[in-house]
């Protein structure tokens, strides 16, 4: 028997918004029809709410394994200061990581977040992962710029064997923290099945390392011993660095992309044909007090994915509140925000098949949303699960 259920919108992100629908699900949440308000006059025991249905969000870039650290990294120190803060605080005990992890993915889920692209640099979130509602793909992260990269990577391939069967990649961390022969590493094992991710010009301070040697970044590695690199004071900036050395043929995840520029997006774009374009804005303004051009990026047509960042770097684990963040102080268009919160995250991580859309056969999630005829979402906009 199916469940019939109907809002004053439902918006299934690949085609046009329906008034009135009514959407027949299975138990388990398997779509397997789509009315109109014409065609489904006729049904019974249909239930009808105010608001909007939508499919499950897709939360493109997270760290799990930090939500201990949730309220205890300062606001808005910058990049380099929030890495030593999340250095000199990270390690903790087992009990009160994984407890906090197990809080933040049920929080996740009742937020409406169907799917994850997770940042991991060990195996702790193993466990959480596999007993969780959530879809899960982990990005085994590596890094090292002063270091010999083979048992760098030997570690990387190490933990995405641990992980299995869950879904996960080995990915490179930042391009201030990894060499040019660490990324000729990865470019070894990267597969076609395999998705990256990279943290891209998430401050200044990293593109004027790569330009001009000098800044935040150039006097916290000075500080920790560290020397700088051929690819230092090159007067390119970090992309210019990273992108070319990135495997061309899988989906790749920029994410962050505060400090980004036009030029620099067009210099992407020509670069990789396989771009995905994350944006946190929360954990923008919690860390550096600012956003990345928005505007901008719509112009060019990148697609855009949210991410939530970490409990480190946000007050909540909650795609609605970046995309509150984005409408109320960029003006994006309810449509568009909810095609980056889940369409393109499920193209991203290749989870079309069951996630981002309501189409038949498909098993999204389905979300309401608190918002009016004039589809925009406000303050007290809020979600709840249904399926």
């Amino acid at each position: 028997m199916l469940n019939y259920i109907s809002a004053d919108w439902i918006f299934p992100v690949n085609s046009p918004a329906i008034q009135n629908g009514v959407i027949g699900l299975t138990e388990e949440g398997k779509i397997e029809k789509i009315f109109s308000a014409l065609e489904a006059k006729d049904l019974a025991n249909v239930t009808t709410y105010k608001g909007a249905l939508v499919p499950g969000f897709i939360n493109t870039h997270c760290h799990l394994e930090l939500s201990h650290l949730k309220d205890k990294i300062e606001q808005q120190t910058g990049l380099p200061g929030f890495i030593k803060q999340i250095l000199s605080l990270r390690q903790q005990p087992d009990d009160e990581v994984l407890s906090a992890m197990k809080i933040a993915d049920q929080q996740m889920a009742q937020n409406g977040i169907v799917a994850v692209g997770d940042i991991s640099n060990q195996l702790i979130s193993k466990s959480v992962k596999q007993n969780s509602k959530i879809y899960y793909h982990t990005f085994v992260e590596v890094f090292g710029f002063n270091r010999p990269s083979a048992p760098i990577i030997a570690q990387g391939e190490k933990l995405k064997q641990e992980f299995l069967p869950l879904k996960a990649s080995v990915v490179p961390h930042a391009p201030y923290s990894v060499s040019a022969e660490l990324f000729g590493e990865i470019n070894k094992i990267t597969n076609a099945e395999d998705i990256l991710s990279i943290h891209n010009q998430e401050t200044e301070s990293e593109n004027e390392l790569f330009e001009a040697g000098t800044g935040a970044f150039a006097d916290f590695f000075s500080s920790l011993g560290i020397a700088q690199s051929d690819a230092h004071n090159t007067r390119k900036n970090s992309i210019a660095y990273h992108l070319p050395q990135m495997p061309k043929a899988v989906n790749t995840l920029l994410v962050h992309n505060t400090f980004v520029n036009k030029t620099d997006v067009d210099f992407a774009t020509k670069t990789h044909q396989q771009l995905y374009w994350c944006l946190c804005p929360n954990a923008n303004l919690y860390i550096e007090g600012t956003l990345p051009d928005v505007n901008m990026m719509t112009s060019k047509n990148v697609k855009i994915t949210l991410g939530t960042d970490s409990l480190a770097s946000n007050l909540a684990l909650d795609i609605l509140a970046e995309m509150k963040t984005l409408q109320e102080r960029k003006l994006i268009e309810f449509e568009e925000l909810l095609k980056w919160a889940t369409l393109n995250g499920a193209e991203f991580l290749n989870i079309t098949d069951n996630f981002g859309s309501f189409e038949v056969g498909k098993k999204p999630g389905v979300l309401l949303l608190s918002i009016a005829d004039d589809k925009i979402i406000k303050r007290d906009t809020v979600v709840k699960r249904l399926f």
